[in-house]
């Protein structure tokens, strides 16, 4: 196993990218990363400038015809950073585990699978395959090419997109006040919990399920449903007779 480590305070900018890993916050001023793969892990502080940049280099023999760095708007990483400004730590990894400082800011872009837990900061999570955000205290983004599973206490804004290749499971522990319109698999609905202030929309290429212990009011014209279910509850311990 391949393991670096780097010391980056306990509020800094953490950059994930890679194939399929996990993410994980810790009680730690230090960032982790544990791998199998062969192609080892690499850890770095960067401008965030700089990340997921392009570069394209051309040479005949010893003479260079040209070598220029540019920024490739389609590039996930670039999106994704565009509200952020300063220094990062990047980690590149393959396949593997990622420890983090429980109050950093993480973005995350895996090409395969995700699971990002157990972090106090702002996430913002992009798979290519499935992802699972659980006990997370603010997700401002979070996308997914195959099934997508969402445990947060709060939403990082006012207005949202979340979207699944497959199914999407949505959970925001303290969203009470939101206006939120499911698609999935050619169905439309549309609920309302409070007044609606804060702006979500769900997309899912299978099946949508809300989670939630509030008030639903189902909007017009035809009043429809899809999946909503309450939270899961841990029944109390029972004393074990002596």
């Amino acid at each position: 196993m391949t393991q670096r480590s780097m010391p980056v305070g306990q509020t800094s900018t953490i950059v994930i990218r890679g194939g399929s890993f996990t993410v994980e916050g810790w009680e730690s001023d230090r960032v982790q990363a544990n791998t199998d793969d062969r192609w080892g892990v690499r850890i770095e502080k960067r401008k965030i400038a700089d990340i997921g940049r392009e570069r394209a280099r051309a040479a005949i023999g010893d003479r260079v015809l040209f070598d220029i760095s540019f920024i490739n708007p389609f590039n996930p990483s670039q999106r994704m950073l565009r509200d952020f400004h300063g220094e990062a730590i990047e980690v590149i990894i393959g396949h593997g585990q990622v420890r983090v400082p429980l109050n950093s800011n993480v973005v995350v872009y895996a090409g395969r699978d995700a699971e990002v837990r157990h972090l106090q900061g702002r996430v913002m999570v992009s798979a290519g395959r499935d992802l699972t955000v659980q006990d997370i205290q603010t997700l401002v983004h979070a996308a997914a090419g195959g099934d997508m599973s969402i445990d947060c206490m709060t939403l990082g804004g006012d207005e949202f997109k979340f979207s699944a290749g497959r199914d999407l499971r949505f959970y925001a522990r303290d969203l009470d006040d939101a206006k939120i319109t499911i698609n999935e698999a050619g169905t439309y609905w549309e609920v309302v919990l409070g007044n609606g202030r804060i702006k979500i929309r769900l997309n899912a290429g299978g099946d949508a399920t809300l989670i939630t212990d509030r008030e639903v009011q189902p909007q017009p014209p035809h009043y429809l449903l899809g999946n909503i279910e309450r939270p899961a509850t841990t029944p109390p311990e029972t004393e074990q007779p002596n």
